[in-house]
């Protein structure tokens, strides 16, 4: 499936979070969300962008905007994570990669040479009214936050 674009409808989604307990898109009905997918906790990556965005989520919060990361982790793995990098915000699992495919995150990746299907970084802007304002499909792990508010002229 290929990556949602600006304009559409965001579809609904469910699964655990860092502290097991069940966190679905209609908890951020009516509220800015910063939704983003990334392969894996603990990579340097990932870690980097989950930093930057923790370093500004106050910043966010004050621009309206709440902050959500999605990967196919398990919420004991995110746990771990979320402790270890002090973040804020809410990372949910999954697993079955379900809320990646629907997001169009979930495709064939290429490392090396070797094809593999695993999630491909990607950021949604979704406004209150649950539509997809911006789409992040080529990610600035070290200054994602920059780069968001370049895009969506904050």
């Amino acid at each position: 499936m290929a990556l949602l674009q600006k304009g559409t409808k965001a579809p609904d989604f469910k699964g655990l979070s860092q502290t097991c307990i069940e966190v679905s898109s209609e908890k951020f009905r009516g509220q800015k969300l910063i939704l983003y997918f990334y392969p894996k906790d603990n990579t340097p990556g990932c870690t980097a962008e989950g930093c930057n965005l923790n370093d500004n989520y106050d910043y966010w919060l004050q621009q309206g905007y709440n902050v959500v990361g999605i990967s196919p982790d398990s919420a004991e793995s995110h746990r771990k994570f979320a402790d270890k990098h002090g973040f804020k915000f809410t990372l949910i699992a999954d697993p079955d990669h379900k809320i990646a495919e629907a997001y169009g995150a979930w495709g064939e990746k290429n490392n090396y040479g070797k094809k593999y299907m695993g999630v491909l970084r990607t950021t949604y802007i979704i406004d209150e009214h649950g539509i997809i304002t911006d789409v992040f499909s080529k990610v600035d792990t070290k200054e994602h936050t920059a780069q968001i508010k370049k895009q969506i002229n904050l």
